[in-house]
Formats: C-alpha cells, structure tokens, sequence
C-alpha cells in the first residue's frame, strides 16, 4: 500500500504523518510513505486544504486530522 501526505510540512502534516506511520506500526502492514510538498502536485488530487491523507491514491480526508480510529479503519480496508 502507498500512504501520502499531501502539505506543506507544518506542525498538522507531520501529526498526520506521525499517526499513519504509528498505525501502520501497530497494525503490522506494509507501507511505502511520502510526503508530497510541491503545490502543483498536491492541487493534482482536487483538495480544498491540507493536510491530506491519500492511501493509494485515494483521498481519505483533507483539511483536518483525522481520529485514530479513522485511519485504522482506512489501513485495515486497504490492507484486505
């Protein structure tokens, strides 16, 4: 599976990142990571805000962080 995080790199885009890494951890699957930074390529996926979360080039939510149980949810589906 490959989990972005669409933004900029404030505090909210690393948070994101830092929980989609620990639930991956946590739930044991296989992940590639990336941190897209570049406009362009962020207002690629039709977002309003950032930070987003995108799980194999899926967006799963945008302009706010998202529970915990939110992005389990969204691993373990894409995991399955």
């Amino acid at each position: 599976m490959e989990i972005k995080i669409l933004g900029g790199g404030c505090a909210k885009c690393n948070r994101l990142e830092k929980l989609a890494r620990d639930v991956v951890a946590e739930l044991g699957v296989k992940a590639d990571f990336g941190h897209v930074r570049d406009m362009d390529k962020i207002m690629a996926y039709d977002i309003t805000s950032t930070p987003a979360l995108v799980i194999d080039e899926t967006v799963k939510c945008f302009g706010r962080l998202p529970r915990k149980d939110e992005v389990v949810a969204w691993i373990q589906q894409a995991a399955a």
